[in-house]
C-alpha cells in the first residue's frame, strides 16, 4: 500500500480517462480547501465536465441524502471524487448504490436498501486518518438522530488514494478524535463476534502503526507520522470490514447526534469501560474463539501485562490528546438524557459484543462516568 501525493501521475491518469466525462468533486467545504486538495481541479484535462459538490452536515443525515441525490441524479456523473473524512464518504457510497429516494428513511429503518448495482465510479481520497471508510463494506446514515448502517461490497470504492498532505494539516482536535476512531476500532475487531483471523492480522497491523505514531502525529505532524495514521486508518477499516465493531461504537452514535461530540471522541467515551467488562465476564462469552487469548494478543500489543495496565495506558493517551472522559465536563446531563442514549444504541454493532450487554448494564457503565 502506497501514499501518494496530488502530483502522482496515477491520479492524474484515473481522472483523465476518457470515460469520464462527467464528474462530480464531492467535499466538506472547509477541508477542501484547508487541506489543499483544491489543488486536484487543476488537473482536470479542459474537456471534462467538472463539478463541485459540496455537503453541509457534519454527520450523513437522511434529509441531506436526498438533496444530495437530486443533485447527483441531475448531473449524472461518470466518476464521483469523494475527498473528505467519514461523513463525505458514507455519502458517497450510499448515492452510489441508491436508486431512488421514495420512502427513504423508512427504508432505511427497516435495511431494505440492498445494493444492487453502481451509478458511478467512486474514486475516495481521504482527509481523516481514522475511518478508513475507503475501504469498508458499510456506510452510517442518520434518521431523525438514530444512526444506521447500509452493508453490501457494491459499498467499497472502486479506488482509494491516500495522500498525507490531505491530513497533515488537519486541526489538532479533528486529528485527536480521528486518530483514536483508528485506535478503537483496531480493538474492537480484535473482539467482535465476526473476527477472523484476517480481520485480527489487520487490526494488529494497524495498531502497530498508530501507538507508535498517533501522539506524535498530533503533536508534532510529518509527512511520515501522517502517512503511518494513514495506513493505520486503511487496516482498521479492512479489519472492521470483516468484523465489524462492538459495545463501544454502538453506544458512541447517540453521544455524536445528540451532544456534538465527534464520532471518535464519542467511541474513547465508553471503550475503557467495555473493554474491562468483557474481559471480567468472560466466563459469560458468546465467542468460538479463546476470549482470554484475544486479550493476551492486545496486551501484547500494547506493552502491557493486564486489562489494569490497559485501562491505564489508554487514559493516558486519551488525556495527553484532549479527550475528555467525564461527562458533565462535556456538559451532558446523564440523569436528564439516559433515557434518549439509551434509545439511541445501535443495536447491530451490540450483537457484535464477545458478552451479551442489555440496557441496564450500559445504563450502570454509563453513569459511573459523571
Amino acid at each position: 500500500m502506497e501514499i501518494s501525493n496530488l502530483k502522482d501521475e496515477k491520479i492524474v491518469s484515473i481522472i483523465n480517462q476518457k470515460n469520464f466525462k462527467k464528474i462530480i468533486v464531492f467535499a466538506g467545504k472547509q477541508s477542501f480547501y484547508k487541506s489543499g486538495a483544491n489543488k486536484i481541479l487543476k488537473l482536470f484535462k479542459e474537456n471534462k465536465n467538472v463539478r463541485l459538490v459540496f455537503k453541509n452536515k457534519n454527520i450523513p443525515e437522511s434529509k441531506e441524502l436526498k438533496k444530495l441525490h437530486i443533485t447527483f441524479s441531475k448531473f449524472k456523473p461518470d466518476l464521483v471524487i469523494a475527498i473528505g473524512g467519514g461523513t463525505v464518504l458514507d455519502y458517497s457510497k450510499i448515492l452510489n448504490i441508491l436508486d431512488d429516494i421514495e420512502n427513504l428513511e423508512n427504508r432505511i429503518i427497516m435495511q431494505k436498501i440492498l445494493p444492487k448495482k453502481k451509478n458511478f465510479f467512486l474514486l475516495a481520497l481521504p482527509t481523516t486518518a481514522g475511518s478508513g471508510a475507503e475501504v469498508t463494506s458499510n456506510a452510517v446514515i442518520y434518521v431523525n438522530k438514530v444512526k444506521y448502517s447500509i452493508e453490501g461490497e457494491k459499498l467499497i470504492p472502486d479506488q482509494f488514494i491516500l495522500i498525507s498532505e490531505f491530513v497533515i494539516k488537519n486541526p489538532k482536535k479533528i486529528k485527536s478524535s480521528s486518530g483514536f476512531d483508528a485506535i478503537s476500532q483496531a480493538i474492537e475487531s480484535v473482539l467482535s463476534l465476526k473476527s477472523s483471523e484476517k480481520s485480527v492480522n489487520f487490526a494488529l497491523a494497524s495498531l502497530e502503526l498508530s501507538l507508535g505514531n498517533y501522539l506524535k502525529y498530533l503533536d508534532k505532524p510529518t509527512e511520515q507520522n501522517s502517512s503511518l495514521m494513514l495506513l493505520a486508518s486503511n487496516l482498521s477499516g479492512k479489519a472492521i470490514s470483516i468484523s465489524k465493531t462492538i459495545a463501544p461504537h454502538a453506544v458512541s452514535y447517540p453521544f455524536t447526534s445528540y451532544f456534538n461530540v465527534s464520532h471518535g471522541h464519542a467511541v474513547s467515551l465508553t471503550l475503557n469501560d467495555f473493554l474491562k467488562f468483557n474481559y471480567f465476564n468472560q466466563k459469560i462469552s458468546q465467542s468460538s474463539f479463546n476470549l482470554n487469548e484475544r486479550y493476551k494478543l492486545l496486551f501484547k500489543k500494547f506493552k502491557v501485562n493486564n486489562i489494569n495496565e490497559l485501562d491505564l495506558y489508554l487514559k493516558s493517551i486519551k488525556k495527553k490528546a484532549n479527550l475528555e472522559d467525564n461527562l458533565n465536563n462535556l456538559g451532558i446531563n446523564l440523569n436528564k438524557n439516559i433515557e434518549k442514549i439509551l434509545d439511541g444504541l445501535n443495536e447491530q454493532r451490540l450483537k457484535n459484543n464477545p458478552i451479551k450487554i442489555n440496557k441496564k448494564d450500559i445504563k450502570e457503565i454509563l453513569l459511573k462516568k459523571v
